[in-house]
């Protein structure tokens, strides 16, 4: 390798380390009561095993000095009671010792409860930030994922073994300057019998780390195949189809794929730290023998024996868990970086600030929009262009995939269109603020949120401010046609929906529509409602009977529908029909009708069904 490569080397190396200072700023502004405790108690619990040490060695010179003084003829002879202080101190010193290693302990439980929830809710604040893109990106969910793991105890890990490397550099310190007094030498053998281990926990730490990142994929869809097998919502088709035998064998292939690659590592590991750690063991003997032949030769005294044995044992323990602790802080330095990357993510931010529009009561104007998504190379929307005036209803008619939702992302600014303009009151989409935009909008999607909270609840988060407003809950209800069926709930609006909590009751598919309905009459002021296969999961009176009130209830407001029931798409103003992305029929229904093409086509089937 020539010296560029072992510079690079050195300096991705030391990159790594960047993200020391950042996790201690991070423990810091987390609790600095207990980060100071910590520091601390690490100061006391590093001095302490060498003054332990150094009063063993004045306990064993004491003892031998009052052997020679001879024994003591009546009482407590004087010579014995220079022994009996120094055995007091060593106790005292020991008892101080375990008194800071578990307030040490106590202190980093502590601070590890309030670092996950800090680490944790950085990550979930940025996840709000995100762009729904971001979401539907495998690998940035890959990214995410890997942020999220290990995420909450590394930079705790990382901080404590800080702390642990200072105690340990305070402990070599103070071992260093007993032993140096009987050899230099002995110190040098100290630390190189070390070095090979932690070079080898180095390697491997990287080599786990990369394995760590590479199988996230694997991991998601282990995770998912444990939530099929185990969640309510999945146990009928599971149960049904005999789904069981099959998901429980793609996770045992996906787990022994996993357990093999890190059987592999960590057998590697093993045997690679047994040998190295020979060396220590040797090295530890060596000096053994030698401190010996001095005492044999009383060059050195009984009590320095004893010390220097203490001292090189304890000392190359130490030596040893400091290197393991640079090893482990480097791991855990490439684990935050996991962390730190998702959190310095960039997100596209929104340039808008317009709280109002040109030409008030406009309405919503589409010109030459399209779109596709990232990664496929086929358009999503292609040249979508038209006008929607306050109060009136546009229906969008189109098979499955045609891009009827996609057009309502777009309408929401879930995603910005690659070309042509959106407007709102004459001013385009992307100069209004996020914010403001979206609250005059309200939404049900067909793929609805089934919370798992009270009734009034599912109902409130239509508008979060006024979540806990029941006046507000039974005029959102009474709209969305709920109320009737909310009367016979066990607690009314305050009854637990869902499974997984205690008490919870479950509704059928058409009452959790009218309970997604009702969210979305729950933002009152909005000008703009967009109703994706609202009513689906009814029957079709209910659903009638559903859409006659809607049209009254929304008289000044601007609805987009889509529906694949064309009962109540002939309700609408105007209907778009849209194929591969293109609008190919635009009119009431009865022009489409006359139009004999898809719409008069699809109709007629449908129609025919009911005959």
């Amino acid at each position: 390798m020539s010296i560029r490569r072992k510079i690079n080397a050195l300096r991705q190396l030391l990159a790594v380390f960047r993200y020391s200072g950042r996790a201690i700023g991070l423990v810091w502004t987390t609790n600095r009561t207990l980060t100071i405790s910590i520091a601390a108690l690490t100061l006391i619990a590093g001095l302490l095993p060498a003054a332990v040490a150094y009063i063993g060695k004045l306990i064993v010179d004491a003892v031998v000095q009052a052997r020679n003084v001879g024994t003591f003829n009546s009482g407590i002879s004087n010579s014995l009671y220079h022994p009996l202080i120094y055995v007091g101190l060593e106790a005292i010193a020991i008892a101080l010792l375990a008194a800071s290693q578990r307030g040490l302990t106590v202190c980093q439980s502590l601070l590890r409860v309030l670092l996950a929830q800090r680490v944790n809710v950085l990550i979930l604040e940025k996840a709000l930030t995100l762009e729904l893109a971001q979401f539907e990106d495998s690998e940035f969910y890959d990214k995410m994922s890997n942020a999220r793991r290990e995420a909450s105890t590394r930079p705790l890990s990382l901080v404590n073994r800080t702390f642990g490397l200072v105690q340990s550099a305070l402990s070599l310190l103070t071992y260093g300057a007993l032993l140096v007094s009987f050899s230099l030498w002995a110190v040098f053998i100290l630390v190189l019998a070390a070095i090979p281990a932690f070079i080898a926990e180095t390697k491997f730490a990287g080599q786990a780390f990369r394995l760590f990142r590479w199988r996230a994929p694997e991991t998601r869809q282990q995770r998912y195949l444990e939530t099929l097998v185990a969640r309510e919502d999945f146990a009928k088709e599971v149960k049904l189809y005999k789904l069981g035998e099959m998901l429980l064998g793609r996770y045992h292939n996906i787990f022994h794929q996993i357990y093999g690659e890190d059987k592999n590592l960590t057998l590697r590991r093993g045997l690679w730290g047994y040998l190295l750690s020979l060396l220590s063991t040797g090295a530890l003997y060596l000096a053994y023998g030698w401190i010996v032949i001095e005492t044999v030769a009383n060059r050195i005294s009984l009590g320095e024996m004893t010390m220097y044995l203490t001292v090189f044992r304890q000392g190359q323990r130490t030596f040893s868990e400091a290197l393991t602790s640079i090893g482990g802080m480097y791991e855990d330095n490439l684990y935050l970086s996991n962390l730190y990357e998702f959190l310095e993510e960039k997100v596209p931010q929104s340039r808008g600030e317009a709280t109002k529009g040109i030409y008030p009561g406009d309405g919503i104007r589409f010109e030459n929009v399209s779109f596709s998504y990232p990664g496929s190379s086929k358009p999503a929307l292609k040249n979508i262009s038209f006008h929607l005036q306050p109060g009136e209803k546009l229906a969008i008619v189109g098979e499955n995939g045609s891009g009827k939702t996609t057009l309502i992302k777009l309408l929401t600014r879930l995603y910005n269109p690659e070309s042509g303009r959106i407007l709102l009151d004459g001013l385009d989409l992307q100069e209004w603020d996020v914010e403001v935009l979206r609250q005059r909008i309200s939404v049900i999607f067909q793929n609805f949120v089934r919370y798992q909270f009270t009734v009034g609840e599912n109902i409130g988060v239509g508008e979060v401010e006024n979540l806990e407003d029941s006046s507000r809950w039974e005029v959102a209800a009474e709209m969305g046609m709920a109320r009737p069926f909310i009367k016979n709930l066990p607690q009314g609006f305050r009854t637990q929906l869902g499974r997984w909590f205690k008490g919870g009751q479950e509704l059928s598919g058409g009452q959790w529509q009218k309970i997604a309905l009702s969210r979305a009459f729950m933002r009152s002021k909005a000008e703009i409602l967009v109703l994706d296969e609202p009513t689906s999961a009814m029957d079709p009176q209910a659903e009638f009977e559903i859409f006659n009130h809607f049209r009254t209830s929304t008289k000044s407001q601007m609805v987009f529908l889509i529906s694949h029931r064309f009962s109540t798409v002939r309700m609408a103003d105007k209907i778009l029909v849209i194929e591969f992305g293109e609008i190919i029929e635009e009119g009431t229904h009865e022009e489409l009708l006359q139009l004999q093409g898809l719409y008069a086509k699809l109709f007629h089937l449908q129609a025919a069904g009911y005959r």
